[in-house]
């Protein structure tokens, strides 16, 4: 089976393909000088990715082979007044496809070649007016769907917190009792809470783990209430957190305080956990012990279906596991500032 790594930078996207994931051929960048800020697969195979420009805006493109691309004429397109800055995240879902941006806002399209509409249940929450931008803007940065049962789904905005539809993406609660709160507001207690990654337990799907602003933390009821599960980690901050479909293994990649946002003690290391994090253990043969200063940012985390994972750095090295992360290799190359990075079996 062949893999294709999507990695999307501050000045394009760059595809390294392999058979065996020992050997890797680099291609010809893409989309060169544009921020490629997301990837994603669409449900009839279509590869769908984002693009941003100073000059022209937010796009997104198709493609049947991750080499040629062809820009879609409706994409997502605010009409009230609101910016679109950025694609942050692309899902596909057993209805339709999903697509997060800054300002934060979901999009929705049966077909990814549009015309993709804004889902007002999230878009013109109550609580909007209380919605305040973290570091990364504010940005609807991941889409969950529950793989058995598509009527639930979750959403991650940072620094407003997480949502869940239970109606299909009809109405939005926000999902946040247990972390503690980033931005306060004096009316609306149920948002103000800065989440960096969500996933989902791919043995359980009631199970979900986020890493916020302020810390790791856990739900066992689908997002109803979350526990702060940082045994083992070095760090409460950090931004990705990916799980395994396979085994189920979880990793993140912890960071030093949001203040100075280095890998602790500064050395790169990915932790996981294997028990629903209970416990979290370091595993970084292979990456730097010394002199490791770069960071990982939330979409640059990725796995594939055989359980190899990937990360990019904001240095631009690419880095990756055949072993469950036990140990690391690094691509023969130096990129851009990595954006986004997804792992593809072809």
């Amino acid at each position: 089976m062949a893999t294709a790594l999507f990695v999307g930078t501050d000045k394009g996207a760059f595809l390294f393909r392999s058979h065996d994931r020992v050997h890797w051929q680099q291609e010809a960048p893409q989309f060169k000088g544009w921020k490629v800020t997301a990837i994603g697969r669409a449900r009839d195979g279509r590869f769908v990715a984002g693009s941003a420009s100073h000059v022209y805006g937010p796009l997104l493109h198709l493609s049947d082979d991750l080499t040629r691309w062809s820009a879609v004429d409706q994409g997502p397109r605010y009409t009230n007044g609101r910016k679109l800055e950025q694609i942050w995240t692309i899902t596909a879902t057993q209805r339709g496809h999903y697509a997060g941006v800054a300002e934060a806002g979901l999009f929705f399209a049966v077909d990814p070649e549009g015309p993709w509409v804004a889902v007002p249940g999230l878009n013109d929450h109550p609580t909007r007016p209380a919605w305040q931008p973290g570091l990364g803007g504010l940005c609807a940065h991941v889409v969950l769907e529950n793989p058995v049962n598509p009527d639930q789904l979750w959403c991650g905005i940072s620094a407003v917190g997480v949502f869940r539809s239970d109606d299909g993406g009809e109405s939005w609660h926000p999902k946040n009792r247990g972390v503690p709160i980033a931005i306060p507001d004096k009316e609306h207690k149920e948002v103000g809470f800065c989440v960096h990654g969500l996933a989902l337990d791919p043995r359980d799907p009631s199970v979900l783990y986020r890493q916020d602003h302020l810390g790791m933390f856990r739900s066992t009821d689908s997002g109803d209430s979350w526990q702060h599960s940082n045994a083992g980690l070095p760090a409460d901050f950090g931004f990705p957190v990916v799980a395994d479909p396979h085994t189920g293994a979880v990793y993140a990649y912890p960071l030093e305080s949001d203040e100075y946002r280095l890998p602790m003690g500064d050395a790169m290391a990915v932790y996981r956990t294997t028990d629903q994090a209970q416990s979290w253990v370091a595993r970084g043969q292979g990456l730097a012990h010394e002199g490791g200063y770069a960071s990982v940012l939330r979409g640059s985390m990725a796995v594939d279906d055989q359980s190899g994972i990937y990360f990019g750095t904001t240095a631009g090295t690419v880095h990756y596991s055949t072993s469950g992360g036990d140990v690391w290799h690094q691509l023969p190359c130096l990129l851009p500032r990595i954006l986004c990075v997804k792992a593809f079996n072809l």
